[in-house]
């Protein structure tokens, strides 16, 4: 019997060793002779194939995974020939070939396997045949998508250097229609730029980013119209609705708290104003943010002062009316002078019916000329109703008993004084919840100083372009997204990053335009500007997420688009039960009643119980340094249980170092670094990036390397001055037969200690381990602890080894950890806590978080991560803190929780209100609510609402556990 050792991945737990070893014991010819989650070494004198079938059933993979390219096949029999010879191999448990490719799985060495190849009369390519290819995708609309055709292409034999909406770089051994073929296949299209470049030119093309600038995109071509005439959820529906049958809209989110519509797609604005009019409705763009933000306010302005004075006018006649009723003041028309009197008040009554109440009654005629009906219409009838039942016994009083003869003049008046004050204070209210927008927006000076031919010249924004010199003086608002040439100061960026300290800025640096210079004088080379800068995407940002609509305000607009109708039926089974079997005079109850039903029931706290949430709640975690895409994802936070953290970036600064080091041959540690240094100088890992400055910092020469390749969660392999050199962790050593025995004392040292063990092997031997280190970021233990304590599960997520996994986990408090995995085992994992019946966040910054970022219930990208990352994540984190993990769930408890209290006070107040106008209570008190007292109520309600989402603006999270 043979004994041989095979590698295993996927395997996280004792447990699932344990499943793997019963799954063994049932085999002939295999004796299990030792298993952890690394590894397995059995004696087996079969072939493999049952053996690695019985452990792939249960989810794990296990064994040596090779793909060579091939060269010299000519056709099926060259195949065949192949095949065979593998297939007699008790060693391989699986051979997939084809002319170009062997793709095989078992123990054997790969020196082993292309011998075998070779002897057959062909040949294995050289991997100095690894090329870089630049791609233009088409049909990547968000992050989704990104992270979709970031899992297709991870793969052994293909190194993704960037990879966004619009352009892929990869490192591969295949060909540009091999990657093309896979981008394809996971439905998209990719175009072969004409520059190809060998992998022994990467070093002169990838330079990584001395501070990288999250990218924060906006999803698709999106058109933000301001609306009137707007009052309710039904007029929301109604827009939506005919905004969605214009050519070209993809979506659009109507937002009642603002009066605005976002619109996605590439319809032409004009049409969409047109559809808007045609509706019954009134639209304009404005261009920027700074327009729209000047026109809002103004139309805030107007509506404020015309609903006070309209409210003024009614409550002007209607006080005095109800007043003279309240304190014995007759309303019955009993003679020719009351009759002539009321007479005349009920054309004052029409004159404010037509002058202050006028809005009603043309809208809810629009209404009916689109065959719907709104907030207005129920407004329109009950007092229409009033008005014509108090004229009609003014002018034939005979027709009615004496009991029926009361007038109703002052109802119509105090409805209309009552709801339009209502309206007013809803619309002073209403301009509060977007201050927070609106400071966004003051950040943006509307000048910068450009510095030309040694001459400073103050000039508008507008005429400021990318290269232009810019000076920026004390006390002075960064005007553009740039890059400092000369100087150094202090910046404040609290309210883009939320915070506090202020950052240091010298040559080199990135600044950000809307942050403050505190102290000392810059000068900095414009790198974006307009729309492009960080400042105007965050604002669009926020922009977006305020017009989105979680599944409950869905719910809600579903319940609003049948509500008005409803309440119009209601109201005439009302009237028609009080004039056939209500009391004398019915006349008079009937109209009581359903005319306080239909004043009552106006669904305005139901249209504005969400998106007034939304709007104060994405502003407030703006200020706080998150920024939220959707809606929907504040939803699903709120009922988060488990939060996934990525070690490096996430949990570590992000920054390793080499901090240890150790030699098994006669390299001294300058050439150790140097060697690994010079291998690594044209990647982009962050221990590569480690081990290159480094060696930068001791001022080592680098060699020019070539035959790099990179082996996706193992490491890389090339030749520098004549050095065959592998460097990467234990798997990568093991599968090129690498004997690292001898060094796993000085491994389980430096892991001890935190560190991440990297092996350096020199021509087929262990050259060293080099120790590099990724310091916790300060306040990681705190952010840590206050999650545990909401009751929140915390798992730490990392590729790294279990042991060094296992020393940041205890120092962090962190008893569940999963290591070792690779980029694309990331996403299965998450897929498994979902599994487990989990509601998962995942925290993240890299490339390889991407699908796991996209898969999870929600994921949260840190600020300074790649552009990936945050395109895939609901949330971005402006400030590097895991506080700001912490901060976002709290916040969208919180909102949620306030937007049910909306609802459940507007749903309860017309649940109870309809009955009680109807007359319900008649029976035990004996009188009926009048329609007065139903419009205040009505009033009240919308101030409620608004009034309870503003409170949001006064969330502040929990920061007891922070450490000082």
């Amino acid at each position: 019997m043979n004994t041989i050792t095979l590698p295993l991945a996927n395997v996280s737990c004792m447990h699932c060793v344990s499943k793997i070893r019963d799954a063994i014991s049932p085999l002939p010819n295999v004796q299990l002779i030792d298993i952890n989650t690394d590894q397995l070494t059995v004696s087996i004198d079969t072939s493999l194939p049952d053996l690695f079938d019985a452990i792939s059933a249960l989810g794990y993979q296990v064994g040596f995974h090779y793909q060579l390219p091939l060269a010299g096949l000519s056709c099926g029999r060259c195949v065949a020939k192949i095949e065979q010879a593998l297939k007699e191999r008790h060693d391989i448990a699986h051979a997939d070939i084809s002319k170009q490719l062997a793709d095989v799985y078992g123990s054997i060495s790969e020196p082993a396997l292309t011998n075998i190849i070779i002897e057959l009369g062909y040949q294995v390519v050289a991997n100095s045949t690894s090329q870089q290819y630049d791609f233009t995708l088409n049909g990547l609309s968000c992050g989704k998508c990104v992270a979709k055709l970031t899992t297709a292409l991870t793969q052994d034999n293909i190194e993704i250097i960037t990879l966004d909406k619009n352009t892929l770089r990869v490192i591969t051994l295949l060909t540009a229609d091999d990657i093309i073929a896979i981008v394809t296949a996971a439905g998209y299209q990719a175009v072969l730029k004409a520059d190809i470049h060998t992998a022994t030119e990467i070093d002169t093309l990838i330079t990584p980013e001395p501070e990288p600038e999250p990218i924060i995109a906006p999803k698709g071509n999106a058109t933000q119209l301001l609306l009137s005439g707007l009052t309710c959820a039904s007029c929301v529906a109604s827009v939506e609705k005919a905004i969605k049958t214009v050519d070209g809209v993809t979506n659009v989110n109507v937002n009642l708290a603002e009066r605005t519509a976002l619109i996605y797609g590439q319809a032409p604005s004009q049409a969409i104003i047109q559809a808007i009019e045609n509706a019954g409705y009134g639209a304009e763009e404005s261009e920027d943010d700074q327009t729209r933000r000047i026109r809002q306010q103004q139309q805030n302005q107007q509506t404020f002062k015309i609903h006070i004075r309209n409210a003024t006018a009614s409550l002007a006649l209607g006080v005095p009316l109800m007043v003279w009723g309240l304190f014995g003041g007759s309303m019955v028309i009993d003679s020719t002078t009351s009759q002539i009197s009321w007479g005349i008040i009920g054309l004052i009554t029409l004159v404010l019916l037509v002058t202050a109440g006028k809005y009603f009654y043309i809208n809810s005629w629009k209404a009916f000329l689109h065959h719907r009906a709104t907030m207005d219409t129920l407004v329109a009838l009950g007092t229409g109703a009033a008005w014509l039942f108090s004229m009609t016994v003014v002018l034939a009083p005979n027709l009615f008993p004496l009991a029926a003869r009361h007038v109703y003049f002052e109802a119509s008046a105090m409805i209309i004084g009552l709801i339009t004050i209502g309206h007013a204070l809803e619309a002073r209210a209403r301009s509060r919840t977007s201050k927070a927008l609106e400071r966004l927006i003051d950040l943006q000076p509307q000048t910068a100083i450009v510095v030309e031919n040694g001459q400073e010249i103050e000039r508008p924004l507008s005429a400021v372009i990318t290269g232009m010199t810019l000076r920026l003086k004390p006390g002075a608002k960064v005007a553009v997204d740039g890059i400092v040439i000369d100087g150094s100061s202090y910046l404040d960026e609290s309210m883009l990053t939320g915070e506090p300290l202020a950052v240091h800025k010298k040559q080199g640096d990135h600044v950000r335009a809307g942050t403050i210079n505190q102290q000392g004088s810059l000068l900095f080379k414009a790198e974006h500007i307009g729309s492009d800068t960080m400042l105007a995407r965050i604002i669009q940002l926020v922009r977006q997420a305020q017009s989105s609509k979680p599944a409950l305000a869905r719910l809600a607009d579903t319940i609003s688009s049948v509500f008005v109708p409803s309440v119009m039926i209601i109201a005439i089974i009302t009237a028609m039960a009080w004039y056939y079997f209500g009391p004398q005079p019915a006349s008079v109850y009937m109209l009581v009643a359903a005319t306080t039903v239909l004043i009552i029931a106006c669904p305005c706290a139901l249209g504005l119980a969400t998106p007034m949430s939304v709007t104060v709640g994405v502003g407030r975690a703006a200020e706080l340094g998150i920024l939220i895409k959707d809606a929907e994802a504040m939803q699903q936070a709120a009922s988060i249980d488990t939060v996934v953290l990525d070690k490096t970036g996430t949990l570590t600064e992000g920054k390793p170092q080499v901090v240890d080091y150790k030699i098994y041959n006669t390299l001294t540690r300058e050439q150790l670094i140097q060697l690994a240094a010079s291998l690594e100088q044209g990647s982009e890992h962050p221990l590569a990036n480690a081990i290159v400055k480094s060696a930068q910092q001791q001022q080592l020469q680098l060699y020019p390397h070539s035959d790099f390749i990179a082996y996706s969660g193992l490491g890389v392999s090339g030749t520098v001055d004549q050095h065959q050199l592998l460097l990467g962790n234990a798997k990568f050593m093991i599968q090129n037969d690498i004997t690292i025995s001898h060094a796993e004392k000085d491994f389980d040292f430096i892991a001890n200690q935190g560190a991440t063990p990297v092996y350096l092997a020199q021509n087929g031997a262990l050259a060293g381990i080099i120790g590099i280190s990724d310091p916790l970021r300060k306040d990681s233990f705190s952010a840590v602890k206050r999650m545990q304590k909401m009751g929140l599960n915390v798992v730490m997520l990392t590729g790294d080894s279990v042991k060094t996994a296992q020393v940041i986990a205890n120092k962090l408090g962190i008893s569940d950890v999963v290591a070792e995995v690779l980029p694309d085992g990331k996403a299965a994992q998450i897929t498994l806590l979902q599994q487990q019946g989990r509601r998962v966040v995942m925290v993240g910054d890299g490339i390889n978080d991407a699908p796991a970022l996209a898969l999870a219930e929600v994921g949260i990208a840190m600020g300074g991560g790649t552009d990936v990352a945050i395109e895939s994540a609901q949330f971005t984190l402006m400030r590097h803190s895991l506080h700001g993990v912490a901060d976002a769930l709290e916040l969208s408890k919180a909102t949620l929780r306030n937007i049910k209290e909306n609802l459940f006070g507007a749903f309860i107040y017309n649940t109870l209100g309809i009955p009680i106008a109807a007359g319900v209570l008649f029976p035990l008190t004996g009188t009926l609510l009048s329609p007065v007292i139903a419009g205040a109520a009505m009033a009240l309600s919308s101030i409620t609402v608004v009034s309870n989402a503003n409170r949001l603006r006064l969330f502040k999270p929990s920061r007891q556990d922070q450490e000082k």
